[in-house]
């Protein structure tokens, strides 16, 4: 029996346990009615919809309810250990998975220490081990002293190196300047690495009017687009020289959508990102004082966001992450020049995107790309971002078209600030399966890991951490 499809050679499926069957399955060649037949925590087939259920397997039929490929966020920054007021995987790896997330990759900072030598690397998978409820990879730093670092992070499993190109807010790790950004590219080239990157120049940033200030007018002003352009084109200039693989984080400024597409078309070995407050959150409805809403680079106005969605459609912008990136309500100042820069959102990406998503017409196989197919291919995660066989029997179970309206209390993760306080949204996750194995249920931990922490003795959580390449 081949261990990855569960298939004898004679079209029999053995050892089957969960048979997972809808109407509504997202797959490769689109959406189709579908059994998938799961087996040792993997996709062993996907079968047709009337297809029999093996002997001993459980039947779990969703209905009409969309089974898609579990989500992955590739930019999720949990902050534990050493900011665990802010954040905690437990907390994170919870809001996730009743967001129908099944994998994450953590930033490398904002946590302390910062994962930015294989010792410190070593420290956060200790502290994620027993807490990690959904599957969970880390990045790897880079900074204007670790070049050495970089190779031994990259053999020890990180998926990649962010860096900054301007002051990150903390102080434990800041940006590159031009001559570092190359000493280090030009390394991580040398061993066929990723460079992912938060791209705005320092010199436009400084350039820019600052005010201490509750109007979002004035803190839009201080991180203008001219920024973004300027850095995403340097970066693409060096990535073009090496022949470096480079990752543009958190798109914000339209403007520089051609810049990237032009690179694509020369061979530039760029990819880029966005973020769901971006597509569906607009500068013109920010009331002023309200810093839940504030991130950097910043939300744009309606005419930047239409044209964000035209570069998702046309494939020059790949994936849709969080940059999830909370802190504590304190933290959130009414003054837009000293709040934290951070928006929230693992448990609802999913559904601000679709909401967004079906009123332009996409469908959910473009969200199943956007969010779980494109960033599993950037972190290089083979098992993970499609329903088909051989791949971790991970899914969201969404009903598309059912709504509910945000309320904070009903947050999982640490801190319960979001910019998508009182509104309604389209698709309610319904259930999240981590290789076979429900973890959420209705939006909601499962029960049993719900009774088990309300009763202060968690279980140990399904999740595995993961490493580039294993």
């Amino acid at each position: 029996m081949d261990g990855n499809d569960g298939n004898t050679g004679n079209g029999e499926i053995v050892d089957v346990k969960l048979v997972l069957r809808s109407t509504r399955v997202v797959t490769p060649e689109g959406m189709r009615a579908a059994a998938v037949a799961v087996a040792d925590g993997a996709i062993a087939a996907v079968l047709p919809y009337d297809a029999g259920v093996p002997a001993g397997a459980r039947l779990e039929d969703v209905g009409d309810d969309v089974v898609l490929p579990g989500l992955v966020d590739t930019h999720v920054h949990v902050n534990d250990p050493g900011r665990t007021e802010w954040e905690g995987f437990w907390t994170a790896t919870r809001a996730a998975a009743a967001g129908g997330i099944t994998t994450l990759l953590d930033m490398p900072l904002n946590s302390l220490p910062p994962t930015t030598t294989v010792e410190n690397l070593r420290v956060k998978q200790d502290v994620a081990r027993p807490k990690a409820h959904i599957d969970v990879g880390f990045w790897g730093g880079a900074l204007p002293d670790n070049v050495k670092d970089l190779r031994p992070l990259h053999d020890a499993g990180v998926f990649g190196f962010k860096c900054f190109l301007s002051p990150s807010g903390v102080d434990e790790f800041p940006q590159l300047d031009q001559e570092q950004l190359a000493a280090s590219l030009a390394e991580i080239a040398g061993f066929g690495g990723l460079m992912i990157v938060h791209a705005e120049d320092p010199h436009h940033l400084d350039a820019a009017p600052r005010k201490s200030s509750a109007k979002y007018a004035d803190f839009l002003a201080s991180r203008p687009r001219d920024a973004e352009n300027t850095a995403i084109a340097n970066l693409v200039e060096q990535a073009r020289r090496l022949d470096a693989r480079v990752h543009v984080l958190h798109l914000s400024s339209s403007d520089a959508l051609p810049l990237i597409a032009e690179a694509r078309r020369e061979g530039v070995r760029v990819t880029v990102e966005t973020c769901p407050h971006f597509l569906t959150l607009t500068a013109e409805e920010v009331p002023d004082g309200a810093t839940e809403f504030k991130c950097c680079p910043p939300i744009r106005e309606a005419a930047n966001q239409d044209a964000l969605w035209a570069g998702l459609a046309d494939g020059t912008i790949d994936c849709v992450v969080s940059d999830h990136s909370p802190c504590t309500a304190e933290l959130k100042t009414p003054d837009f020049s000293t709040a934290w820069g951070g928006i929230s959102s693992l448990q609802l990406g999913l559904p601000a995107i679709w909401t967004e998503a079906r009123r332009r017409g996409h469908t959910l196989d473009d969200v199943a790309r956007w969010m779980s197919t494109a960033p599993a291919a950037l972190a290089g995660l083979e098992r993970k971002g499609a329903i088909e066989a051989g791949r971790d029997a991970d899914f969201a179970v969404l009903a598309p078209d059912r709504t509910f309206t945000v309320d904070p209390a009903r947050l999982h993760h640490r801190n319960r600030v979001t910019a998508y306080a009182g509104r309604t949204l389209y698709g309610v996750v319904t259930s999240t399966w981590l290789r076979g194995v429900r973890i959420a249920d209705r939006g909601r931990p499962s029960p049993e890991l719900s009774t088990a922490f309300e009763q202060g003795e968690p279980p140990s959580p399904n999740g595995l951490l993961l490493e580039r390449n294993k």
